[in-house]
Parts: C-alpha cells; sequence; structure tokens
C-alpha cells in the first residue's frame, strides 16, 4: 500500500495536468473563465475601507478638492466655447466665399485657383506638359457637346457619399434632394445664453420642399452633476430639436404608402386598404425622437438619439471645417491613416491566432468565440447625457429607423 502512494500520487498529478490543457483548449470555457475575470477588473481591493478613520477624513478633503477642480474645468470649457465662438465668425467669410464658388455665384481667379502639389506628387516638366494638352483636348471635346457646369454640382451630395458615417443614412430617393444642398453652417449661441450649436442645411429652391434652410439644434451643458460630480468630463450634448419640413404634396420621402389586404373574419371578404407608414430617410435626422423631462428613454430611442449626437458633432468638428478634403477624399485618407498601424497590429494577431488554432487538435471552429470584429473609423468622441452616455454607436450602426418600436 505505501509502496504505490508515490506512483498512484503522480498518474493522478499527471491525470490532473492533462484535463487542465484539456480544459484550456476548449474555447468554450476559456470564453467564460475570461469573463469570469473581466468581472474582477475595477473591484474594490478593500484597501480604502481599512484605512483608519484619520485617514478617510483626509481622503475625503481630497475629494473636495476633486469637485473644486470640476467646476473649474466647467469654467475653462465655457471660455473654450468662446473662443470657438470668436473663431466661428474669423472663418465664416472663408466658407461664405467656398459657398458661392460651389453654387456659381462666384468665379475664382487663375491664381486663386493655383495648386502646388506635393512633392511626391510633381512630374516631369515634359510629362506635365503632356497631360495638360490632352487634358486641354479632353475639354475642348467636352465644350463642343455640353454646356460648362456650373460651380461645383453635387458637392455636398458628395461628401455625404465619401463619409461612411453619412452615407449610412442616405437612401437612393435623398440623393435627388441633396443635390440642391448648397451650404451647411453652424451657428454658435449668443454670449450669455445657454450652451449650443445649431447646423443649418441651406438649399436651392426645389420641387421637393418650400423651406430654404433647414435647422438642427443642440443643447449643451458644461457644469458638473451634483450627484455625479466626478463623471465630469466635459461638455455633453443634452437633446436636439430639427425643424418641420414643408413638404410638397407627394414629395415626402419620409413616409411612403403601402397597400394591405384584410379579410373580414365573418363574411370573408377581402378588402384592400392603403396605409402611410415611415419611411427610410436622410430627412428623418430633422425629426429627432424627444428626449423626456425625467430622461428615461426606451433602447431603441436611446440608439437613435446616441447616433444624432455623434452625427451633428461629426459635422460640425469635421464636415463643415473641411469640406473639400471630405469632396476629394484626402480628408478620409488621412483618417484612414489614424487607423493603419493598429489595423496591421489586429490583423497580426488574428494570423498567429488563427494559426495557433490550425496546430490544435481539439480545435473546433464552430465553437470558436467571436472575439474579431471589423474596425471602423469613428468620429471624435462626443459626450451624451444621463442614461446616453453609454449607447454612442460606431459608424456601421449608424442608419436612422423609421420607427422606433422592434
Amino acid at each position: 500500500m505505501h509502496k504505490c502512494a508515490g506512483p498512484c500520487m503522480m498518474e493522478s498529478v499527471g491525470d490532473a495536468r492533462q484535463l487542465t490543457v484539456q480544459m484550456m483548449q476548449n474555447p468554450q470555457i476559456l470564453a467564460a473563465l475570461q469573463e469570469r475575470l473581466d468581472g474582477l477588473n475595477g473591484s474594490p481591493s478593500g484597501y480604502i475601507e481599512s484605512l483608519p478613520k484619520v485617514v478617510k477624513r483626509r481622503v475625503n478633503a481630497l475629494k473636495n478638492l476633486q469637485v473644486k477642480c470640476a467646476h473649474i474645468e466647467a469654467k475653462f470649457y465655457e471660455e473654450v466655447h468662446e473662443l470657438e465662438r470668436k473663431y466661428a465668425a474669423l472663418y465664416q467669410p472663408l466658407f461664405d466665399k467656398r459657398s458661392d464658388i460651389v453654387k456659381a455665384a462666384y468665379e475664382p481667379t487663375d491664381e486663386e485657383c493655383e495648386w502646388k502639389a506635393d512633392e511626391e506628387e510633381e512630374l516631369t516638366v515634359s510629362k506635365q506638359e503632356e497631360m495638360k494638352e490632352k487634358a486641354k483636348l479632353e475639354e475642348e471635346k467636352k465644350d463642343e457637346e455640353k454646356e460648362d457646369p456650373k460651380g461645383i454640382p453635387e458637392f455636398w451630395l458628395t461628401v455625404f457619399k465619401n463619409v461612411d458615417l453619412l452615407s449610412d443614412m442616405l437612401q437612393e430617393h435623398d440623393e435627388p434632394i441633396l443635390k440642391h444642398l448648397q451650404d451647411i453652417k453652424v451657428k454658435f449661441s449668443d454670449p450669455g445664453q445657454p450652451m449650443s450649436f445649431t447646423l443649418e442645411f441651406h438649399f436651392e429652391p426645389n420641387d421637393f420642399f418650400t423651406n430654404t434652410v433647414l435647422t438642427k439644434t443642440y443643447k449643451m451643458r458644461s457644469e458638473p452633476d451634483e450627484n455625479d460630480p466626478f463623471s465630469f468630463d466635459g461638455p455633453e450634448i443634452i437633446c436636439c430639436t430639427g425643424c418641420t419640413i414643408d413638404w410638397t404634396k407627394g414629395k415626402n420621402v419620409t413616409l411612403k404608402t403601402i397597400k394591405k389586404k384584410q379579410k373580414h373574419k365573418g363574411r370573408g371578404t377581402v378588402r384592400t386598404v392603403t396605409k402611410t407608414v415611415p419611411n427610410d430617410s436622410f430627412f428623418n435626422f430633422f425629426t429627432p425622437p424627444e428626449v423626456p423631462e425625467n430622461g428615461e428613454l426606451d433602447e431603441d430611442s436611446e440608439a437613435v438619439l446616441a447616433a444624432d449626437f455623434e452625427i451633428g458633432h461629426f459635422i460640425r468638428e469635421r464636415i463643415v471645417p473641411r469640406a473639400v478634403l471630405y469632396f476629394t477624399g484626402e480628408a478620409i485618407e488621412d483618417d484612414d491613416d489614424d487607423y493603419d498601424e493598429e489595423g496591421e497590429e489586429a490583423d497580426d494577431e488574428e494570423g498567429e491566432e488563427e494559426a495557433d488554432e490550425e496546430n490544435d487538435p481539439d480545435y473546433d471552429p464552430k465553437v470558436r468565440s467571436q472575439t474579431h470584429t471589423d474596425a471602423h473609423t469613428s468620429p471624435p468622441f462626443v459626450k451624451i447625457s444621463g442614461v446616453l452616455r453609454e449607447t454612442l454607436l460606431s459608424s456601421s450602426q449608424l442608419c436612422w429607423p423609421t420607427t422606433l418600436s422592434p
């Protein structure tokens, strides 16, 4: 009996190790273990609770200092907003001239049209002359075929289609309308007024609606929450309001007519009923869900507003200031460059993981944990008030549902 103790124990240890190895090779077990470990992240260690009262008292003093810091930070952001307003007035003449060129109200001079390419893009003199001659011949041929286009046709529509965040909102029936979009302006609230900004979409006269300007206003707040002052991290959008679109009869793309057959329960007769229902459209952007006073929203409304806030912030911060670069695609390339390195690293890691799985005799692709996601270029972070704070969507999810019910 004593002689068997050693070998039996060794055999038992060996079995345990083999069992452990098998378990660690099971993706389902690994996923469950990772979930448990993730749940431990950020858990209090008990150290603070174990501190003497006199030390806890001093920690409370530090917290009070932190609250005062949050209030100073709020003032800082208020002054930043004032600075934005000041410089918006300096940018506006340039944006107005951009608008005039786009809608053919102003023809830029030869000097204004000169553009020096980057050194890496420069060609030899002979090649340049050859290309100029070719372009001249093509231009003359086009002149014979049709009149010169006015301004820059479909400027803003092209910008929208070039940006995933915005193109996901567009429907085919929106495009003829957006061809009439001549400018987008950002207007900040007046000094002394609550912090806000308004997006103005300026349209030329068209057959779809009588409005010349469609607006979307975002109200912001830059002060710590009395109940949770440590959550303050800069201005937050608290709500937004759209505008009424005065659609021409039969041109409202946010609604569609459907026909449904109804059967009478008693007589068995069938009749056709025509109903008007909501329709997917970019122009639903101007009728966002209202935020109740208590701030409580259903899940669908939260998702729509989170997307709305993110899009509004993106248009203000990126699209309006750099519209020509989104028109040409250069700004999109810059955005992609910001994510290249991270994407390459992710690809490498994925390749290594796939190689490991192929070498694993117990690997079953049917139970592989879903850990791979596509990378998306997301706009700058915009903080959202209350329950909306945690529901920001990636650009792949930003489309406008027509109804808020499942």
